[in-house]
């Protein structure tokens, strides 16, 4: 737990706080002042800010209010529905160059901390009395003029203007769809937020950026996906988010926490809109994280993990996706969001490290992320293992079990939970209806089509086939096959039936939504793996057979996204 006399350590300051572009170091001193009683200003010599019961308006820097109109900083969890009111302010540690601001709200305190000669200050949340919830941010919806611009690891350009809104037609929840037939959306400014090296608004004169080095304390895998930045429709405010526990591309991410969670710290870095800048001052985050001038003691406990990962097969699991979470877990890993998380991938021995691992209980799983092992439909977990302070866990060799490659009839698209290699999956993951641009109906034949005949995904009345030859049947008259259906994402809407030779064995209906066809995705959503049983003698030696996915009921946008097809003897 974060205490109040024990937050910062003067050691490691200085290489942080002289980082500031050269054209904005001055010598100058954090302050807090209390207006009244539920107003403050916080800053420096370089920038300030004043803040009321629930909003930060008034962003002062070079001579010019950022804030402007707009509704400025606050933090708010499920959505905008409950805003955080702070009925406190105080400084509760300082130094020579700096002050932490503490500002308390019913369910946790939030810290600035502020360095004389740094424009921006770090910060984080620490939990108190937060309910149970799924979406929990920080964010800043900054003056539209001064912050035209948004960037993010794989999008870089210009916000809409509010004006090209006012003249389009609202087709669902922030998507508007203009008079030439494209679409305005916030969702193209969504990213893999664990891949964000930092992202925020910017214009000629300002920048606006959140760096999130170490990101234990967000929730999700590797393929968790955040809205980041993005127009305002109804105002035209610059938005930048901080999601620190989001639940934007899933159906079902809901976490109680414990006293003392702590989520951060990171850096909200203001400068002149140098992107060049702002990436290095990223680079420098990553080399301090963990920092040692958090001083909480479970912050400061970490150690270190490894292991090598074999196939029961012999093969190393080159490129396997690694995730340590929750011990013993009773959901997925991108639904787990309680705690600490951390991810890496294994190399083409299929060892794997992760350093900097908070101590403690965790679970560890494993899947194929293509490539080598891209037949690997299994996944591989193991729980109880221990992580120390300022030790090693080696878990040596584990042996993850595979199926017989030799029972393999056909496989369809590589397993790693995404869209690879499918017709429209790419460059770019996101874009407002692109699962529309799919064919209605696909017939794709083993042995001849290529996987880019496949479309990424499925949402309209059709089928798609799969049609295959089969020269024999299993010795001994055995013939009973299982069907595995992997799909990347999946959006409740559109139902179809799966038919083997015109017989149907199963369907893809019903499950829960998590929002990501309609909301643009084309990579990934929320990974769900389906099978269904083929009985003896439902498939045909010396004949063409077929598998069929055909859509009966469907709505416009919602669908799935396809990952992987596999059709196995048992």
């Amino acid at each position: 737990m974060v205490t109040v006399r024990s937050i910062l350590g003067l050691a490691a300051l200085v290489p942080i706080a002289v980082a500031a572009p050269l054209e904005e170091r001055a010598k100058s001193k954090s302050f807090l002042k209390q207006i009244d009683g539920s107003t403050w200003v916080i800053g420096n010599e370089l920038w300030n800010v004043t803040q009321g019961q629930q909003y930060a308006t008034k962003l002062m820097y070079k001579g010019k209010d950022l804030v402007g109109d707009a509704v400025g900083h606050y933090v708010s969890y499920n959505g905008a529905a409950s805003d955080l009111n702070w009925t406190s302010a105080a400084i509760v540690d300082s130094g020579s160059n700096y002050i932490n601001v503490k500002f308390t709200a019913v369910g946790g305190d939030f810290h600035w901390v502020i360095y004389d000669d740094l424009v921006g200050a770090y910060q984080y949340f620490v939990n108190r009395a937060l309910p149970v919830l799924g979406e929990f941010r920080t964010l800043w919806r900054l003056d539209n003029q001064s912050f035209p611009n948004g960037r993010t690891n794989i999008k870089d350009g210009v916000l809409p203007p509010l004006s090209e809104y006012a003249s389009a037609t609202n087709v669902q929840d922030e998507t508007w769809q203009k008079a030439d037939g494209t679409f305005l959306t916030k969702y193209d400014w969504s990213a893999f937020i664990k891949d964000v090296d930092f992202h925020g608004v910017y214009g000629e004169e300002f920048g606006s950026w959140y760096i999130n080095p170490g990101k234990d304390y967000i929730n999700g895998n590797h393929l968790k996906q955040e809205l980041m930045i993005h127009r305002e429709s109804k105002t035209g405010d610059a938005v930048q988010l901080n999601m620190i526990h989001g639940t934007h591309y899933q159906a079902v991410s809901r976490d109680a926490f414990a006293d003392g969670k702590t989520w951060g710290p990171w850096l909200w870095y203001l400068n002149s809109g140098s992107q060049s800048d702002a990436a290095s001052r990223a680079k420098q985050e990553d080399r301090a994280w963990p920092y040692k001038w958090f001083k909480d003691a479970a912050y400061q406990s970490r150690g270190k993990i490894q292991g090598k990962l074999v196939l029961s097969d012999g093969r190393p699991a080159a490129g396997a996706a690694v995730f340590l979470g929750d011990n013993n877990p009773s959901v997925s890993s991108l639904d787990q969001g309680r705690d600490y998380y951390y991810i890496t991938y294994a190399d083409e021995n299929g060892k794997f490290s992760i350093r900097d691992v908070r101590t403690g209980t965790y679970g560890l799983e494993a899947w194929s992320n293509g490539g080598k092992i891209a037949d690997v439909s299994t996944l591989h977990r193991e729980s109880e293992i221990q992580i120390r302070k300022g030790s090693n866990t080696n878990l040596k060799t584990l042996t993850w079990k595979v199926a017989d490659v030799k029972k393999r009839i056909f496989q369809v698209g590589e397993f790693d939970r995404k869209t690879t290699g499918f017709a429209l999956s790419g460059p770019h993951p996101y874009e407002h209806g692109r699962i529309a641009n799919c064919p209605t109906d696909i017939t794709y034949r083993v042995g001849e089509s290529d996987t880019s005949d496949w479309c990424f995904g499925q949402s309209e009345v059709g089928s798609h086939s799969i049609v295959f030859p089969l020269d024999s049947l299993p010795a001994g008259n055995s013939s009973a096959a299982k069907l595995t259906v992997s799909l990347a994402g999946f959006s409740q809407g559109s139902k179809a039936d799966v038919l083997l030779n015109n017989v149907k064995i199963g369907n893809i209906t019903d499950m829960p939504n998590s929002q990501d066809t309609y909301r643009g995705a084309t990579q990934a959503g929320e990974w769900r793996l389906l099978e269904f049983a083929v009985g003896a003698g439902a498939l045909k030696a010396k004949e063409e057979n077929k598998i069929e996915f055909k859509v009966y009921s469907s709505a416009q946008w919602r669908g799935w996204l396809w990952d992987s097809i596999i059709l196995e003897w048992v």
